[in-house]
């Protein structure tokens, strides 16, 4: 399943993203990892979840960010939910065309249901701007 929280850059979707991040670790049964850009939330996030920053990682495209998520998740077994903060930025997805958005989005949901991962997004752009069949995922608009 793929949640997303959507609004432009400077709306609160970071800040959402950790309280809810943070909130959920307390009843998780598995482990939580928090994707970021870099270490700058470090302190804000719980210390059971994971934060990996992913320019520490020579991720160019979007096909080489879904292998760097199917390698994580490779990695552990009982990984529950995965935060993925500014998720354009960090699956190389900004200044893309729409259909490369719509295309990574349904990589991400088959990996989710084949591995019982729940995916949190925040997506820098307005829940209107978004593809069609991404805006019913929408859990907050900022």
């Amino acid at each position: 399943m793929i949640q997303i929280i959507a609004g432009k850059k400077g709306k609160g979707k970071t800040k959402y993203l950790l309280e809810k991040v943070n909130a959920e670790i307390k009843t998780a049964h598995g482990s939580i990892v928090y994707l970021d850009k870099s270490t700058k939330h470090m302190y804000e996030l719980n210390n059971k979840i994971r934060l990996i920053d992913t320019s520490a990682y020579p991720i160019t495209n979007s096909d080489e960010f879904i292998g760097f998520i199917c390698g994580i998740l490779s990695q552990d077994n009982d990984l529950e939910q995965m935060y993925l903060d500014s998720f354009l930025k960090i699956a190389q997805l900004e200044g893309e065309n729409e259909s490369k958005l719509t295309s990574t989005m349904e990589k991400l949901e088959k990996i989710g249901e084949s591995y019982k991962v729940n995916f949190v997004l925040s997506i820098s752009l307005d829940e209107v701007d978004l593809p069609e069949q991404e805006k019913s995922k929408v859990i907050v608009s900022l």
